[in-house]
Formats: structure tokens, sequence, C-alpha cells
């Protein structure tokens, strides 16, 4: 029974997959609502180092705030739910290239002349004939010659707003930011979520990604191209289970 359980998951499986498929069949993909990033089940609030807590400087009879930019109000996302404009521009680009060469010959001998008195006994025990000091002889002969090489070109621009989630005891933000673009029957996904600095944030209320730490950017979609690009679920499955 348990044998045709585990054969009826994949059918089970698939079956899901085509049902969704067969429901929006003629249709674009739909948009997901505008919705709160912390009522998501998977949220969770993010806990990082933090420094001792400090009292602020007191000024007297000053007009400045610690950290504003201007004496009426700063702009820049600051508190729970503001709006930071993150920047994404990646331009990665890795090339390596290995060889590795090993060649080894070795070869051993090993007679036994003499050996307790038990020499005379080698024509009675080895009727054909023996050569004592040849009793052992080995060889053996190895090479290895290895070339590996990567080469890798990756561009993305991306211009992202987000939401900023939670602001840590340090003062340093969480943002969250998901947009969704649907052009024709192709919908594309970005999301991007990290810890920014509040100095970091430029006057325009920008921020780069390399500014962000633990940074998650994702970048992906579906639709009728990438139905087409995606391998069907029964590939999937025996690129998984064949050993071979």
């Amino acid at each position: 029974m348990r044998r045709y359980l585990l054969l009826m998951l994949p059918l089970a499986t698939m079956a899901c997959s085509g049902a969704e498929r067969l429901a929006r069949l003629g249709d674009a993909p739909e948009m997901a609502g505008v919705t709160n990033p912390t009522q998501d089940p998977r949220w969770r609030p993010v806990t990082m180092p933090m420094p001792n807590p400090q009292d602020p400087p007191l000024a007297n009879n000053s007009l400045w705030r610690p950290g504003s930019r201007t004496f009426l109000r700063d702009q820049r996302a600051a508190t729970v739910g503001d709006i930071v404009t993150v920047l994404v521009k990646i331009a990665d680009e890795a090339e390596l290239q290995n060889r590795t060469i090993r060649s080894r010959d070795n070869s051993e001998g090993m007679g036994l002349p003499q050996l307790l008195g038990l020499q005379a006994s080698y024509p009675r025990l080895f009727p054909a004939g023996i050569d004592p000091s040849r009793l052992v002889e080995a060889s053996s002969t190895s090479g290895v010659n290895g070339i590996g090489q990567i080469r890798r070109n990756e561009t993305v621009t991306l211009r992202v707003a987000a939401t900023v989630s939670q602001v840590l005891p340090n003062g340093n933000l969480v943002v969250t930011g998901h947009q969704q673009v649907r052009v024709n029957s192709e919908l594309r996904d970005l999301t991007v979520g990290g810890v920014i600095r509040p100095q970091d944030i430029a006057s325009d209320n920008t921020v780069q990604h390399d500014r962000l730490a633990e940074a998650r950017i994702a970048y992906g979609g579906r639709g009728t191209l990438s139905d087409v690009q995606r391998p069907r679920t029964g590939q999937e499955l025996l690129d998984i289970i064949l050993p071979f």
C-alpha cells in the first residue's frame, strides 16, 4: 500500500499543476492584491546585534534635530510605513579557469633468498622453479588531467519602492518591497528586502542595493513564456530520482 501511495504522489502533483493551468486557460496570470507584509504568515520580525542604548545628547537653545538635513522636516523614510526607493543595479562578472595535471609511476620489488632456512624447501613447494630474489614484483601507473572553466556575466537594473516594516532598536530600518508587472500574458515579480541605515538614504529618498544588509533580491515571473521555458513536472521528478 505504501508503495502505491509513493507512486500516486507525483501523479497527484502533476494533476494539481495541470488543474491550475487549466483554470486560467486563455486568461493572463492574476496579480496579487496589495497587502500588509507583516500579515504574511511567513513574515518574522528581524533581530540583529544591537549596541547598548544611549541617551540622546541634549542641546540647549538649539533648533537643529539630530539626524535632520533641514530645519523644517526630514523627507527621508524613518518610521514604520514610510516608503523608500531601492535602486538595484547588479553588474557581476566572474571568470575562473583551473587545470590540474598529475602523473605517478611506481615500481616495487622484493625477494627472500634466505628465510629461516626454508630456501631448501623452495624446489619442493614450487616444482616449476622459483627465483628467491624476485619473489614479489609490482608496478603501477596513474595519471589525472582535469580542466575546468566558469564564466558568468549578470546585469540587473531595477527600481522598486519598499516599505519600512520595522525599526530596530539602534535605528536601522527593515524594508520589504514587492512589485508586479504584467505584459500581455507574462507576469514579472520583483521582491526586495533587507536592513538599511537611515544615513545611507539619499536626499531623494533612495538607497542603493549594496547598502542593504542581509539583502534578499528576487526577480522572476510566470506566464506563457515561463511555462515553455520551465521543464515539465515529470521531467523534474525524473531528474531528482534517477541516479544516472
